[in-house]
């Protein structure tokens, strides 16, 4: 195991210690010595979440030793190995896994397959997991894994091998288990890919019971929970519908508090993209522009968002769609005229060479880390609100919490009081009609009777939790005249403290 506090790297038959770690790493790992700065000398991404950390930590009346703990890395692991290829010929494979905070476990976090992944990225995307699980109260620490590849560059069957070997190497080095590390879906990864590493996994520990939840994000079938597909596109609704409800917000931008009418444009139309311009679309809002790698559809009358993400599944593009307008330049959907703006795609998307240039009153990070620290000095001086990642985004991590409880307890939501629910309401609803004189029809009473299923308990538990998160961000927000980005990490760092003090003070008295 890889660590930042202890850490012992065998290199040419010699150990190297914790400081030559960033410079002296293994060689063909593609880690840079230091971190590169942007055209624009802002910071990269892991130095972009440390210095929002920063902010934060300067009001959250912490103290400078828990600050320090809770913003280092515990644990790192980067391994390789190979893949032979049909043609007799092997293809080095590269895989990262990091554990930001173990303040509590197992720790959370998704596996990306993408050819940006580096150590550095999915050491950011850790601690950005840390204090999302924080802000929204699921008991996780952070983690993010990746393997450095492009998925549509290999076969299926080839996916399939790298994705098992990977998981071999998370459980040889205790990098993956229910009580540990559990996994999930990312960029470039899904369903069949957490199926894969859930089956290894078992393979590999056959008496443990609680195997499934060494993973969440796999198809129902195989341990999955209803309603995690759309997770993170439905949180990323719930959490900008709750800010337009605020007075404090509708002053701020002059928008009337209600999602019908409002216009929305989304950078990014892959399952989170997707799925909150589906919810918004649904529940009143115009989309009135997506993009995407290779082009911008726009519509001031509104998408058909449904219609678009089969055309685009069909022919591969947004091009010669019914409606709208093709933009060619991608990175001109941040620059529409919106109310709502969501940046869904990658990290470091809106910066200082744009910030100027968004007409949107609301930017609701959807991806994690989309906006840098000029970027958003810029949004905020000009009155823009930014809705922070780590709270909007938090749906996926919510519902993979219940999944993960779902396989631990070996029964779907709903199976032990569906029914006794129903025959409650059904007794219920025969008094009311006796008592009115009037017999409802079968389409009422089902309405009235129904009890809930799976994927509407998961949706109620997702919509609670980020009801009570933004109120939460939003109350310290106004209590220390802070933005929201620095309230919500505010309200992380003060959660973990808790928790490590606690820790902190049990050792201390068995020392």
């Amino acid at each position: 195991m890889l660590t930042r506090r202890a850490i012992s790297i065998f290199k040419s038959g010699r150990i190297l210690p914790t400081s030559s770690f960033k410079s002296n790493f293994v060689r063909g790992l593609s880690i840079p010595a230091t971190l590169k700065a942007t055209k624009d000398d802002e910071p990269e991404f892991l130095q972009s979440v440390e210095n929002f950390f920063d902010r934060a930590a300067l009001v959250s009346g912490i103290s400078a030793k828990t600050l320090a703990q809770i913003k280092s890395t515990d644990a790192i692991l980067a391994v390789t190995f190979p893949i032979e290829l049909e043609d007799d010929k092997n293809f080095i494979i590269r895989g990262y896994r990091a554990q930001h905070s173990r303040h509590r476990l197992p720790v959370k976090g998704g596996i990306r397959f993408s050819n940006e992944v580096d150590l550095h990225e999915v050491e950011a995307l850790a601690a950005l997991m840390t204090f999302k699980c924080a802000v929204v109260d699921v008991p996780f620490g952070g983690a993010k894994g990746g393997i450095q590849i492009n998925p549509s560059d290999w076969t299926p069957a080839q996916l399939e091998r790298i994705t098992r070997r990977f998981t071999v190497e998370l459980c040889q080095k205790n990098f993956i288990g229910p009580g540990v590390d559990v996994p999930a879906p990312d960029v470039g990864t899904g369903p069949r890919e957490m199926a894969w590493i859930m089956d290894t996994y078992r393979q590999l520990n056959s008496s443990d019971v609680n195997a499934t939840a060494c993973v969440t994000g796999k198809p129902v079938s195989q341990g999955g929970v209803r309603g995690r597909n759309e997770a993170t596109g439905l949180g990323v609704f719930y959490g900008i519908r709750e800010f337009l409800s605020y007075p404090e917000v509708q002053a701020k931008t002059g928008l009337s508090g209600k999602i019908e009418g409002t216009r929305v444009a989304i950078q990014g139309f892959g399952n989170v993209g997707y799925w909150a311009a589906k919810f918004f679309q649904d529940n009143g809002a115009k989309v009135v522009a997506i993009g995407e790698r290779d082009c911008v559809i726009q519509d001031e009358d509104g998408l058909d968002v449904e219609a678009l993400f089969k055309h685009r599944k069909l022919t591969g593009s947004f091009h010669n769609f019914a409606t709208g307008k093709i933009i060619e330049e991608p990175l001109s959907i941040l620059e529409v005229d919106c109310d709502v703006l969501i940046p869904a795609a990658l990290e470091r998307q809106i910066g200082l060479n744009n910030a100027h240039k968004i007409k949107a009153k609301i930017v609701g990070e959807a991806a994690n880390g989309p906006t840098t620290p000029g970027g958003h000095d810029v949004l905020t001086q000009r009155g823009i609100l930014v809705i922070p990642d780590l709270l909007l985004n938090a749906g996926g991590v919510c519902v993979s919490y219940f999944e993960w409880l779902k396989n631990l307890s070996h029964v779907r939501f709903g199976r032990m009081n569906k029914k006794w629910e129903e025959q409650g309401k059904m007794k219920l609803l025969g008094l009311v009609e006796e008592e009115i004189g009037r017999t409802l029809s079968e389409s009422e009473r089902r309405a009235i009777v129904h009890g809930a299923e799976e994927h509407e308990l998961v949706y109620s538990g997702l919509e609670d939790t980020m009801i009570v998160a933004c109120k939460e961000t939003l109350d310290t927000a106004n209590l220390k005249g802070i933005d929201y980005r620095t309230a919500a990490f505010v309200n992380a760092i003060q959660k973990i403290a808790v928790v490590n003090q606690s820790s902190g003070a049990m050792f201390s008295t068995q020392g």
